[in-house]
């Protein structure tokens, strides 16, 4: 557990934003860690590399191999792992996964979607030295259908506040809250001592975070809280149209290239 790390991020409460950003592989992980405060490898690979309909098809064997190429790239960085659809349904389960991706990984944190549901799993891991992220609002793994923003309804607002003073009270070290409407996350994130980490959740919370593949146009999506920071396909056309013509014209591999 690098309890360093962690409490570098709860500091940033309040002083200074938290970046975080999704990795699926070592590349990519390298280029993160000279900017961001939190490398995620996020259960969102299943849908960006895999074409996966829902999140709750990834498994445990998938997120692992996919830290396990990630850990390497990450020097300073927290590297965090979310715990897949079905690895946490009771404490045992999720204390034998949350150790087995810890082991296998050498991550820093697992992230945990819920609040009260999963109370039990999130104390069972504190308690056995397993650091915790928590996940509120919008909760992938357990919505079906169409995603919507969460706290509309007093039900919902109250809801989300409760969770969110719970989760802290049993020991996570921040929060992200997904889609959550402006003026609750202001508030949650006010309330709380530990930090928010928004997606989709206004620029009230402590930090943010993306999916890099989204970011930088990878990915193709029409998600609300994506912007596009670059086209990194137009890059990569580039790139291969030149090999290929090159390639084509025997203009590659001249001498210098080849042995």
């Amino acid at each position: 557990m690098n309890n360093i790390k962690i409490k570098k991020i709860i500091d940033k409460k309040s002083k200074s934003k938290i970046v975080c950003l999704t990795a699926y592989s070592k590349n990519i992980a390298e280029e993160l860690d000279k900017y961001v405060d939190i490398v995620l490898v996020g259960d969102s690979l299943g849908s960006v590399l895999y074409n996966y309909s829902t999140t709750r098809k990834v498994t445990l064997t998938e997120m692992i191999n996919h830290s396990k190429s990630v850990r390497p790239g990450v020097k300073k960085s927290l590297m965090v792992v979310d715990m897949p659809f079905n690895t946490y349904k009771n404490k045992n389960s999720a204390l034998k996964n949350a150790k087995k991706i810890i082991k296998m990984t050498k991550c820093d944190a697992v992230k945990l979607e819920g609040g009260k549901k999963i109370i039990n799993q999130v104390k069972f891991l504190i308690k056995n030295k397993i650091p915790v992220m928590g996940h509120l609002g919008l909760l992938p793994q357990s919505t079906k259908g169409k995603f919507k923003s969460k706290g509309k309804t007093t039900k919902e607002i109250n809801q989300l506040m409760y969770d969110a003073m719970l989760l802290q009270k049993n020991g996570v070290f921040a929060i992200v809250l997904e889609c959550v409407k402006s003026s609750l996350a202001k508030k949650i994130t006010k309330n709380l001592k530990i930090p928010t980490i928004g997606i989709g959740s206004s620029v009230y919370c402590d930090g943010q975070v993306l999916v890099t593949d989204d970011l930088i146009g990878l990915n193709q999506t029409k998600i609300k809280f994506v912007k596009r920071y670059v086209n990194i396909k137009k890059y990569i056309n580039i790139g291969i149209k030149k090999f290929t013509s090159e390639v084509k014209l025997k203009k590659y591999p001249t001498k210098k290239y080849s042995y």
